[in-house]
């Protein structure tokens, strides 16, 4: 995102100190680019000093795990704290201070101070660089804060974030001094126009506020996606005869998330503002911006490009109007390396960032890793349209590591001390300092007797007995620890191919304990650049090294230069384990339909089971029966039913009234001659 402010550009001086739109958040502070702040991807917080590439500051934040650094702003000089060593601020809670010297309010007020920092938490720190440590916490946003802006003269700072709002901040109070909506979406970036009257603001499209009244004067649209690049190209309307207002006529530079193109609008009184005047076309989408300012119409904008694919264009344009046709780039810089050993083929080394010097004729180029950059100055004289530099990066950042200062004080000596030496462990034999410093001076002058390997070990006080093996001999030398340093020391690719394919657990967790704590960095480094190689020989790599970092992991925290070293296979291990959570997704997927398309195969595989009979067999007799029965069942049926009614008839008639049908039934059989038989009689007759 956008990472400084525009102190600079009010005064007619450099432009903005870059803005960073998917790179590590970076800024150049505004005088002179002495200083460049990075926030690397573990977290801190690094100054360097750009002339001499060395390291000024490092800062490590409380929550810098969880609240990382998102974006970037330097104070401008004498701004709000930005000079005199903070002294606008609240004052820090450290008690009284001692009155301080006019040279020293001079020096303090020459260096600059503060530094913006926005988190992904939604709070803003203040950073003091002359202090050395956190000056205040800014907490006024819910979400993760996009960009911040310094005001060049009353030293406010602003910032804007995903929760859609813009907040005015008054450094001295550190409290928030406006808050309003900026979007009805997130607010990606701002800009702050020369006179501070006015601020640019931007998410899917652009609006420009009134500072004091905060109501949108102009509004801009012709971005599909975020904008996240914000910078005023003039300091003055391109017309001398047209009325300076502070703000019409003035042009501004806008880029866009996944965009290619960078545009240029222009701020008109007739409010026709509708398309970009014209637009600069890269190879892929800007990372870093950096631009001169145009002091009056004649005066060329120089333009500096840094592209996601490590490459910088430089456009130069006169601002004279409406343009239609994309403008391609005039010169593009690209570094690589030196082809090693038989492969000649150089390889391409990213720029992270760039900048203009105060001649508008040079340039700072930042390149190689964030964690440890290379900053050099390189002059602009050849008319090449493209131009490759070479640069050997690990002789570079060797160099720069010998003639690092570093200030280790000598421990004092004397003949009563006992010096442990590390090797293998268990071997904790002490080396006499007096005695036998003597005798090798004493052997190694010209003329004195040389003495055997049996009194050079008693000299140093090893018995030669106690290191004997349980079988009787000698330790042998082919053992994988001594091979494994061998090796490492040699560079003998078959003797750490031999060593670095064993596949047990324990062998290995032996062979990284045995080994001394100097070969703990070369094996470092070896297997970094084997995780590199083909996947199998990655995930055996793997073993190894966590064994290593978990064996010597207190030896590895008392480095002082850990981090540079280690940073390749710390960005190695970030890369794989991005993948990790959309390949387990992808493996779920995967194994959900291939079971359902096994089971449906298995399925599909079975024969259906036929459930008929194959034979029945039925006899005659049992055919009648079965009909007979059948017959008695259902007159059997017929009969309860009857019986149940009866029944029925019984339970409602009672009384009188079963009598008086009895007594009309038989007049009836008498009227037609009918008469009741006993049932004895009508089984006879039957």
């Amino acid at each position: 995102m956008a990472a400084a402010g525009h102190g600079a550009a009010a005064c007619g001086g450099e432009g903005e100190a870059a803005a960073f739109v998917a790179g590590p958040p970076c800024a150049f502070s505004p005088h002179e680019r002495r200083f460049l702040a990075l926030s690397g991807p573990d977290g801190r917080l690094r100054v360097w000093e750009t002339p001499s590439s060395r390291l000024q500051h490092e800062y490590v934040p409380s929550a810098h795990l969880s609240a990382a650094c998102t974006c970037l702003a330097w104070a401008p000089p004498g701004a709000g704290g930005g000079g005199g060593g903070g002294g606008r601020l609240a004052p820090s809670k450290e008690g009284p201070q001692r009155k301080k010297r006019k040279s020293e309010v001079i020096e303090a007020g020459e260096q600059l101070d503060l530094l913006a920092i926005g988190t992904a938490v939604g709070s803003v720190l203040l950073y003091s660089t002359i202090k050395g440590e956190l000056q205040s916490k800014l907490n006024g946003h819910d979400n993760k804060i996009n960009c911040v802006r310094w005001h060049q003269d009353n030293g406010c700072l602003y910032s804007c974030s995903d929760d859609k709002n813009i907040v005015e901040w008054n450094t001295q109070t550190c409290k928030v001094k406006c808050k309003w909506k900026g979007d009805n979406s997130s607010v990606s970036s701002l800009c702050i126009s020369p006179d501070g009257k006015m601020l640019l603001s931007a998410g899917r499209s652009i609006k420009l506020w009134d500072l004091e009244t905060k109501e949108v004067y102009r509004h801009f649209t012709g971005h599909a996606t975020p904008v996240s690049t914000l910078m005023f190209i003039t300091v003055r309307p391109p017309n001398e005869n047209q009325p300076f207002d502070g703000i019409t006529g003035l042009y501004f530079l806008s880029g866009a998330v996944h965009d290619r193109l960078l545009s240029v609008w222009q701020v008109r009184s007739d409010r026709k503002e509708k398309n970009a005047v014209m637009s600069f076309t890269v190879t892929d989408e800007p990372i870093h911006v950096d631009l001169t300012i145009s002091e009056s119409k004649e005066e060329p904008v120089k333009l500096a490009v840094v592209c996601r694919d490590g490459q910088l264009h430089l456009f130069e344009q006169v601002l004279n109007g409406y343009c239609k046709k994309p403008l391609t780039s005039s010169r593009a810089i690209q570094i690589a390396t030196p082809g090693e050993g038989t492969d000649s083929t150089p390889k391409p080394v990213p720029i992270l960032a760039a900048a203009f010097g105060s001649d508008k004729q040079s340039l700072l180029l930042v390149y190689g890793n964030s964690l440890q950059p290379i900053i050099e100055r390189v002059t602009l004289s050849t008319p090449e349209t493209y131009t490759c530099l070479v640069r050997d990066v690990q002789k570079t950042l060797a160099l720069k590591t010998e003639m690092a200062v570093t200030k280790v004080k000598t421990p004092i000596v004397n003949s009563e001390a006992k010096m442990l030496i590390p090797g293998i462990p268990g071997h904790s034999a002490s080396v006499r300092s007096s005695s036998c410093r003597e005798k090798i001076e004493n052997k190694r002058k010209p003329g004195g007797k040389e003495e055997s390997i049996e009194d050079r070990l008693g000299a140093m006080d090893i018995d030669v007995m106690k290191i004997k093996s349980p079988s009787g001999g000698l330790p042998q030398t082919d053992n994988f620890a001594v091979l494994l340093v061998q090796g490492l020391e040699s560079s003998d690719p078959e003797i750490l191919n031999k060593v670095l394919q064993v596949k047990k657990e324990a062998l290995i967790k032996k062979t990284v304990a045995r080994i001394p704590v100097h070969a703990v960095i070369p094996l470092l480094h070896e297997l970094t650049k084997r995780l590199q190689g083909h996947p199998y020989s990655a995930s055996q790599m793997v073993r190894w090294l966590k064994s290593v970092l978990t064996t010597h992991a207190s030896y590895l925290s008392t480095l002082p230069d850990l981090v540079p070293q280690l940073g390749m296979l710390y960005q190695l291990m970030e890369s794989r384990v991005k993948t990790l959570q959309k390949l387990s997704r992808l493996h779920g997927k995967l194994y959900l339909l291939i079971t359902q398309v096994a089971a449906l195969e298995q399925a599909q595989d079975k024969t259906d089971v036929n459930q008929t009979a194959k034979l029945v067999y039925e006899e005659e007799s049992s055919e009648e029966g079965s009909d007979d029965e059948m017959a008695a069942e259902k007159d059997s049926d017929e009969n309860w039913d009857e019986d149940d009614e009866g029944e029925d008839g019984e339970e409602k008639d009672e009384g009188e009234g079963d009598s008086d049908n009895e007594q009309e039934m038989a007049v009836e059989k008498e009227i037609n001659g009918e008469s009741d038989l006993d049932p004895e009689n009508e089984s006879e007759e039957e």
